[in-house]
């Protein structure tokens, strides 16, 4: 709902702000006093046309924000409008382009009237009112068509033309090849290859080494013999006698360790050839992860998964034929269940007309003729809501009906329809103006009755000169107008119940000091109490 909307510069509107509560609020006011300015205002804050005619005289530019609350979410929309140069937009006060506020806008607000953002006018908005109404079960038709789209990306992944085919079949065989041939199994092969190459590399040195090392061992006054003395010297002697334990153990150690040196040393031997063979195929493998993959892992991953796409476009046209088996099948799907959307659509679509012509009837149009046109091609999603306001008339879409009264009153009568099937959709804020246009009496009194239902989950503000209508809102603001220094500005002021009673008086006569019209007046809040 709009929790708060701020305006200044704009039209007759110096600065005003409004804090506005949930239900139904009436603005009400003498003609021009700048109640029609605010839903000027409201349409700016949801992405409407902006016209540099509306900012105040003298003024660089008008502003308006509001901030709104949604699903336990708050949003701040701003919109400025120079008097010179192009609008501004902001959300939440960062800077952002006026559509992001028009799809605020659609989530937020629903204007009635002549205004350009009304969500009812949209052939999507009624193709889904006529969808909710009717309790159409649209999934088995979503189902089927996104079987198709499933299908219609196999077959665009199975391959395009025969000619980009034959492109990628040519190099996929060139790939898989040259990865076969590279008998590719091991991930941690190109390890095992320079830990190899290191020891062919160094061969004689390495030899070398375990000679010298033995040596030190084995040779007489080397470290077994050494070890040896060290042991003869401990022998037998009681404090020694773990040491003695010890010395024996390193003396055992040393041995094993110079038959294993003398072991390794005479396994390694010189052998050019392999180590050319190692190096040329650690060659192989820094090339293969150069064109394939940062480690053999995913060199190998590569190969097989170019493997199965080989696999897949040989076998491409059994493949294309049964995808478009399948293809052929889902579209027979998606034609058998539009058709009894269709069906269903074409079956409530009278229905709904008649709910809302009854509607409009309590709305001082009782002649009014309404057609929901369903589209000859299934599964007629062009769903189109048309009126004749007046007999002889033709039926007209509702973007072209030219009395903003009428139309306001025709989405009004559509709303409740809704309603009554306890349809949850749509925005939050609904926004009335000229919904009493050329209406009076019990008619009058209806509408508010309509609008104060409407209210019951929704916040509602309407523009009316009715007091028929204001009556029936829980809240109700009045727009003056003063006049000071050769300037003229229009104000804003809740009405508590005693002040309610005096702006009624004057909408019901002209004259708010006249007790009979404050007798009224009286009675038209009390009546509408009870509704």
């Amino acid at each position: 709902m709009l929790l708060e909307l701020a305006v200044s510069e704009l039209g007759v509107i110096d600065t005003m702000r409004l804090v506005l509560a949930p239900g139904m609020t009436a603005l009400t006011g003498e003609t021009g006093a700048g109640k029609t300015m605010l839903v000027e205002a409201i349409e700016l804050l949801v992405g409407a046309r902006a016209d540099v005619m509306l900012v105040r005289p003298g003024a660089a530019e008008a502003t308006v924000e509001g901030r709104f609350v949604i699903d336990d979410e708050e949003v701040v929309l701003t919109r400025v409008v120079p008097a010179d140069g192009r609008s501004r937009a902001y959300v939440n006060g960062r800077v952002a382009p006026v559509a992001a506020l028009a799809e605020w806008g659609g989530r937020l607000v629903d204007l009635h009237g002549q205004h350009a953002h009304q969500s009812l006018l949209a052939p999507s908005t009624q193709r889904d009112a006529l969808d909710r109404f009717g309790a159409i079960d649209l999934e088995p038709l979503r189902r089927a068509r996104d079987e198709v789209a499933r299908v219609d990306a196999a077959l665009a992944e199975l391959g395009g033309d025969d000619r980009s085919r034959a492109r990628e079949l040519d190099l996929l065989r060139f790939q898989v090849s040259e990865l076969d041939r590279a008998l590719l199994d091991d991930p941690d092969e190109d390890a095992q290859l320079a830990a190899e190459e290191d020891e062919l590399a160094d061969a004689l040195a390495h030899r070398e080494a375990a000679e010298v090392a033995g040596a030190e061992l084995h040779d007489e006054g080397g470290a077994i013999d050494r070890v040896g003395s060290a042991v003869a010297a401990v022998a037998g002697r009681r404090p020694f006698d773990s040491i003695e334990t010890r010395l024996r153990s390193i003396a055992a150690d040393l041995a094993d360790v110079g038959t294993e040196l003398r072991a390794v040393g005479e396994r390694i031997e010189e052998d050019p050839a392999r180590v050319a063979s190692v190096r040329e195929r650690r060659q192989l493998l820094h090339d293969l992860r150069r064109k394939y993959g940062d480690t053999l892992a995913e060199v190998i991953e590569y190969r097989d998964e170019a493997a199965r796409r080989l696999e897949e476009l040989d076998s491409y046209e059994a493949r294309a034929a049964a995808l478009d088996a399948e293809r052929r099948a889902a579209l027979d799907r998606v034609a058998s269940e539009g058709a009894t959307v269709a069906r269903a659509r074409r079956a409530v679509a009278p229905k709904l007309a008649s709910s809302v012509e009854h509607e409009l009837t309590s709305l001082a149009m009782a002649k009014a003729k309404v057609d929901v046109d369903v589209g000859e091609q299934d599964p007629g999603d062009a769903v189109a809501f048309l009126l004749a306001a007046n007999p002889g008339a033709p039926l007209l879409p509702l973007a072209k009906v030219a009395s903003g009264g009428e139309l306001a009153r025709a989405m009004l009568a559509l709303r409740l329809v809704l309603l009554d099937g306890r349809d949850q959709g749509g925005p939050p804020t609904l926004v009335f103006d000229e919904v009493d246009a050329g209406i009076g009496g019990q008619a009058a009194a209806a509408v508010g009755r309509a609008l104060a239902a409407l209210s019951g989950d929704r916040q509602v503000l309407v523009v009316t000169h009715l007091p028929q209508v204001a009556a029936y809102a829980d809240t109700q603001m009045a727009i003056t107008k003063s006049s000071a220094n050769g300037s003229t500005s229009a104000l804003a002021k809740m009405l508590d119940d005693e002040a309610r009673v005096v702006e009624l008086s004057r909408m019901l006569s002209g004259s708010p000091d006249s007790s009979t019209a404050r007798d009224h007046a009286a009675e038209l809040l009390e009546s509408a109490r009870r509704r």
